[in-house]
């Protein structure tokens, strides 16, 4: 199993202190670097940024990959040329990571003019997309999404593998169908083992060796001298993702990350929390009703020395374990911290 290195906007972090944490990572042995994308800086720029910076360290640089891009935010093609580019330039070191984000709720495909189901425009663009990233010319009719003869320049093809984020059943199938790997988020290790039984399924569907699908994930670590700041951090961190949206309606609450905690045993935790929501708790006071070894099911938050044991538990059955750094306190040095706890080796 490789052990990568998750780093996202929240973390505050100037493009000199993107560059030194990269170097720090491939001092440390982390073999990739991996970002998720918002709506903020372009996610192919930080990742040559960091490739950069590693190669004063590691010959050829470490890898750097997107976990992942929000397909709203733009084309196939532009997809292929950000991707391409990166993996170019780096030699093959990039991994493009594509996601459906928040379209699983109404308002938001509504507001963005997408019609369909989610998971046949998440077929339409990694299909597409990786075609054009393994040098083809594409003519493609799909349910979202329409391609006549669109070719990228790229000369030789960069052929830049993709992974698909998947939560769900279906996506973890197409997964498995079509996709290079998976990219999980907030598991437990048997989430794990039953998402890669899904990839499994998917994998059959088309003649595939399903190992031949590499398996992901984004595990949260938030460490501090200071227990109980570093569980507050995480489990508001955690909440983001888990209650979802105040006053979704039931189906909503059937997809998407909600759907996920529940599948994972969190149901009758969350509702409770969504009575207190509805009576007019605040954040501050869902995170102190939440369970701590509840917390820990899915990820890491504690003293340095907890950290690396926690991270090879919770990564059983992942090809590609991805610490994804969550600072209690501001500044480089608490994210290098986190590095240092979780280097590889360690546990």
């Amino acid at each position: 199993m490789e052990i990568g290195i998750g780093l996202d906007a929240t973390l505050s972090l100037t493009f000199e202190e993107q560059a030194q944490v990269a170097q720090e990572a491939a001092r440390l042995g982390y073999t990739s670097i991996w970002t998720p994308e918002t709506s903020g800086h372009d996610s192919f720029q930080i990742c040559a940024i960091r490739w950069e910076a590693t190669r004063q360290v590691v010959p050829g640089g470490l890898t750097t990959g997107i976990a992942v891009s929000p397909v709203a935010l733009r084309t196939p093609m532009s997809l292929a040329m950000g991707g391409g580019t990166v993996s170019d330039r780096t030699g093959g070191r990039f991994i493009l990571g594509i996601g459906s984000g928040g379209l699983y709720r109404e308002d938001e495909r509504r507001a963005l003019g997408i019609k369909g189901s989610v998971i046949g425009l998440m077929r339409d663009y990694l299909t597409t997309v990786r075609a054009l990233v393994a040098g083809e010319t594409v003519t493609y009719e799909g349910t979202a999404l329409t391609l006549r003869g669109a070719h990228l320049a790229i000369e030789p093809p960069p052929r830049t593998p993709v992974h698909l984020g998947a939560l769900g059943p279906q996506m973890l199938r197409l997964g498995g169908e079509r996709a290079d790997g998976v990219d999980l988020n907030w598991c437990t290790p048997e989430q794990i083992a039953w998402s890669r039984e899904r990839v499994a399924e998917g994998a059959a569907r088309t003649g595939r060796n399903p190992s031949s699908v590499t398996v992901a994930e984004y595990i949260r670590v938030c460490v501090d001298d200071d227990m109980d700041l570093a569980r507050r951090t995480y489990v508001r961190n955690m909440l983001g993702y888990a209650l979802g949206r105040h006053g979704a309606g039931p189906r909503e609450r059937s997809l998407g990350y909600r759907a996920h905690f529940e599948r994972m045993g969190f149901t009758q935790t969350l509702e409770r929390l969504d009575e207190m929501r509805n009576g007019g708790a605040s954040m501050q006071q869902l995170v102190e009703a939440f369970p701590p070894e509840m917390a820990l099911k899915v990820g890491y938050f504690g003293r340095a020395a907890g950290a690396a044991k926690a991270v090879k538990s919770l990564s059983q059955g992942l090809d590609i374990a991805i610490v994804r750094v969550v600072a209690a306190r501001p500044g480089v040095e608490h994210v290098v911290a986190t590095l240092r706890a979780c280097r590889p080796g360690t546990a």
